[in-house]
C-alpha cells in the first residue's frame, strides 16, 4: 500500500486520493499498485457502489514518474514491470466493474488523461489542461487509449494530442466528450462527490450491468497488451534515451542524431 494514495470509504463511495503533491502526483509503481488493488477489490465489496478518483495539490497528476522510465532505459529496471503485466492500475481499469468517477484539478498528463477514458463520469476544474506527450518522450499510447481516445474525439484530434502533444483545455474536454462538466476549482470535489453518491444510490446490479454493456472488456485488455509490447520496446530504445536526457537537461531533443 502506497502512502501516496489515501483511501476512504463512506456512503457507498470509495474515494482514492493521489497524495504526492510535492512531485505533482507523479505516479510511482507503488501508487499504481495501490490504485489497481483498490479498484479490483471494490468489485467484491458490497459496500462500495462507486469509486471517486481525485488528487491533492494543484495538479491531478504529472503522469508516470520519469525517473522510473529512465531507470528502465538505463537497464536498471525491467521494462515489463512498467507496463500492463506489471502495472496493476491499467489491468484494473480494463476489468473494472464498479463505476469510476474522476475529479480533475489542474493539469493531467499522460496516464492522468488516459485513465479518464475508463471513467464513467469526469468533472474538471476550469483551469484543467490535458496533455498526452507520449511521442514527445519517444513512447506510444497506453491504457488502450490508442482506441478509446480516437473513438471518443476522432482520429485527427487524437493524433494531434498523441503525436504533436497538443493540450486540451477544460472547455474542449467538455465539448469533445472527455469530461461531463467544467466547474470552478472550489466546487470540483463537491460536484464529483454528489455525482458519486447519486450513482451509489442507484440499483447496483442495474448499474454494473449497464457499465459492462457499454464496454468491450476483451478488446480493451487486448489493446493494452498490444500497446504494452511496443511501450516496453520503446522504453529501452535510443529514441527514449535521447528524450529522457533532453528532459533532464532541459533542452530540445535531437532525434536526428539517434542511430
Amino acid at each position: 500500500m502506497s502512502d501516496h494514495i489515501l483511501i476512504e470509504k463512506s456512503g457507498g463511495v470509495l474515494t482514492l486520493t493521489m497524495n504526492r503533491p510535492d512531485k505533482k502526483n507523479a505516479l510511482t509503481r507503488a501508487m499504481y499498485q495501490s490504485l489497481g488493488d483498490a479498484i479490483d477489490q471494490a468489485a467484491f465489496d458490497k459496500d462500495v457502489r462507486c469509486i471517486l478518483i481525485q488528487a491533492n495539490g494543484d495538479m491531478f497528476t504529472a503522469g508516470n514518474d520519469l525517473a522510473d522510465f529512465a531507470a528502465v532505459n538505463a537497464g536498471e529496471a525491467n521494462a515489463s514491470e512498467a507496463r500492463r503485466g506489471g502495472n496493476p492500475l491499467l489491468a484494473a481499469l480494463a476489468r473494472a466493474k464498479t463505476p469510476l468517477i474522476a475529479a480533475v484539478n489542474g493539469r493531467a498528463v499522460g496516464v492522468g488523461v488516459t485513465m479518464l477514458l475508463h471513467c464513467d463520469l469526469v468533472y474538471v476544474s476550469e483551469e484543467t489542461l490535458l496533455t498526452t506527450p507520449f511521442v514527445n518522450l519517444a513512447l506510444v499510447p497506453e491504457a488502450a487509449s490508442s482506441i478509446t481516445l480516437p473513438s471518443r474525439i476522432g482520429h485527427t484530434r487524437a493524433f494531434a494530442m498523441f503525436v504533436l502533444g497538443e493540450a486540451v483545455d477544460a472547455k474542449k474536454a467538455v465539448d469533445w466528450g472527455i469530461a461531463n462538466e467544467a466547474v470552478p476549482l472550489d466546487q470540483l470535489r463537491a460536484k464529483a462527490r454528489a455525482a458519486a453518491e447519486a450513482v451509489a444510490a442507484r440499483p447496483p446490479a442495474a448499474v454494473t450491468i449497464t457499465k459492462a454493456l457499454m464496454r468491450d472488456e476483451a478488446a480493451i485488455a487486448a489493446r493494452m497488451d498490444e500497446e504494452g509490447v511496443h511501450f516496453a520496446a520503446q522504453l529501452k530504445s535510443p529514441e527514449a534515451k535521447e528524450a529522457f536526457a533532453a528532459f533532464a537537461e532541459k533542452r530540445a531533443p535531437d532525434f536526428g542524431k539517434v542511430a
